[in-house]
């Protein structure tokens, strides 16, 4: 009974389930076989090779001209040219420097999308987990249920019961029945997501115990490191210096565009060779970009700033609301290493001290902890592993 009440709390990590897969394991098969990941993965690569067109020079433009005399006697003329422009921006290496910033804008999202999928199958592994524990617990309570319908079965038989207390004993048997049926629908359902999430690989997950988890003490000091590894406050800081360095960009694209190059004429009896200079003043095409751009980093810094106070404000709430069901699961272990009256209740019903109704009421209340005990330390797991999701 003392293994039993230690499985029922889920107060140790199961042997059996060594050799199972862990939910870290689990955690990395999705990784790899998770096809809203593989198409992030390609979509990003993509969008890098994307913001990498195009900020390199402008292409030489070459030129030939043939023109006819006329009169014919002056013969005909041939023009050749050679130019390139030379891009202020580009040379200093700002498109390149924004570029960068882009794609270092794309590695945070993916990395989101990342979290995003990893979490799910971590809260689902933490579901298989209560239901995985709660099946082992329901088989004893079915297999208990079995004995007593059997036992009054052969007392019917023997003239030493009546047909209402078998009767209440099937119904205790069939009660016991529905709930491991229901029981396994659920995780079906939960083994099917596994596999959805794993690319249509199905999962074998049996672990029926949660390793002993550990909240962080101290909030203050746990939160900077889990600010530095949000993603949300990492592409927050990351737009901040992507408009900073597209408002030099627009700085840049304001100065004059020079191109050089070689140009020769070649007419009868004379040629012009030489070099070619010019100059473009974007007199127009840059009105209001410098002031766009400069409105854009003044956004992005309040953008960055909400974030950080959102973030901070979930989190210290996640961290409360976890405490707290913290304390709740410790003392529905405390209660069920306690207060395990199972055994003598079952002297009692043996010996006649109580009634076989009595017996299914009592034994109805401590199952009914039992089951709040599972899903207490399911709602704690639930919750630290939404408290420490940036780590996955």
């Amino acid at each position: 009974m003392r293994k039993y009440i230690i499985l029922i709390a889920v107060l140790a990590v199961a042997g059996p389930a060594a050799a199972q897969q862990t939910i870290d394991a689990v955690l990395q098969q999705i990784e790899r076989n998770n096809t809203t990941l593989e198409a992030l993965r390609k979509q990003t690569e993509a969008d890098k090779l994307q913001n990498k067109t195009g900020i390199t020079l402008p292409d030489p433009e070459v030129s030939f001209d043939y023109l006819w005399g006329d009169p014919s006697s002056i013969g005909n003329r041939k023009d050749f040219g050679v130019t390139q422009s030379f891009d202020i921006a580009t040379i200093a290496g700002s498109r390149r420097r924004v570029a960068d910033a882009q794609n270092g804008l794309l590695d945070v999202e993916y990395r989101a999308g990342r979290m995003a999928v990893l979490l799910e199958a971590k809260q689902t592994c933490i579901q298989l987990i209560y239901y995985n524990a709660l099946k082992a617990e329901l088989e004893q309570r079915l297999a208990h249920a079995q004995a007593v319908a059997d036992f009054y079965d052969r007392q019917l038989a023997d003239g030493n019961a009546n047909r209402l207390e078998v009767n209440k004993a099937r119904l205790s048997l069939s009660a016991a029945q529905g709930e491991l049926r229901r029981n396994e629908v659920e995780r079906t359902n939960l083994l099917a997501e596994l596999q959805r999430l794993n690319g249509g690989e199905p999962i074998v997950f049996e672990q029926a115990a949660y390793a002993q988890p550990v909240l962080p003490q101290g909030f203050e000091a746990w939160y900077d490191e889990a600010a530095a590894a949000n993603p949300v406050l990492a592409y927050a800081r990351q737009n901040v210096e992507l408009k900073r360095r597209e408002m030099k960009l627009g700085k840049l694209t304001g100065l004059p565009q020079i191109s050089a190059g070689y140009m020769s004429e070649l007419v009868p009896e004379s040629n012009f060779r030489g070099i070619t200079l010019g100059l473009s003043v974007p007199l127009w095409s840059n009105r209001n970009r410098v002031k766009q751009a400069k409105a854009a980093v003044v956004a992005a810094e309040l953008q960055q700033k909400d974030a950080t106070v959102q973030f901070y404000e979930r989190l210290r709430n996640q961290y409360g609301r976890t405490l707290g069901l913290q304390r709740t699961a410790e003392e529905y272990r405390k209660a069920l290493a306690e207060l395990d009256n199972t055994q003598l209740l079952r002297k009692a019903l043996d010996a006649g001290e109580i009634s076989l109704l009595d017996y299914i009421v009592e034994l109805g209340l401590y199952y009914t902890t039992v089951d709040e005990a599972l899903a207490a330390e399911r709602d704690y797991e639930l919750a630290l592993t939404e408290l420490q999701s940036v780590m996955l």
